[in-house]
């Protein structure tokens, strides 16, 4: 018998968990697959494409089942690690960029704020 790997028990832990929910709320499960499949149909953007977009998205959002999903995703669709590399910099850039605009803007007021009742 051959041993799963880290990510394809993690991932059949969320297929197992997503038929239970399936068995439950069977109406939302069907619109939510419904909706998630028509979203990642060929349009503008190619599948490929859009795995990188969900897996970057998935790294900002901290989201490990959506990573290991979407990292599947990529290679499925023949995304590289090139590619998925490029696409974890780009949410890493997002991420910091987050941080800093919240930082240099909502933090800086409210110190300033803060230190007028304070003093």
């Amino acid at each position: 018998m051959d041993e799963i790997t880290y990510s394809e028990a993690v991932l059949q832990e969320y297929k197992v968990g997503m038929g239970s929910f399936s068995e439950k709320l069977p109406e939302v499960a069907r619109a939510f697959h419904a909706f998630t499949e028509s979203c990642f149909e060929d349009g503008k953007l190619n599948q490929k494409d859009k795995q990188l977009i969900a897996l970057a998205i998935s790294v900002h959002a901290n989201n490990e089942y959506c990573i290991l999903y979407h990292t599947k995703g990529c290679l499925d669709a023949g995304g590289t690690e090139e590619e998925m590399m490029e696409a974890i910099g780009v949410a890493a850039a997002l991420g910091g960029g987050s941080a800093m605009s919240q930082g240099v803007t909502i933090w800086q007021d409210a110190l300033e704020d803060f230190i007028g009742i304070v003093q």
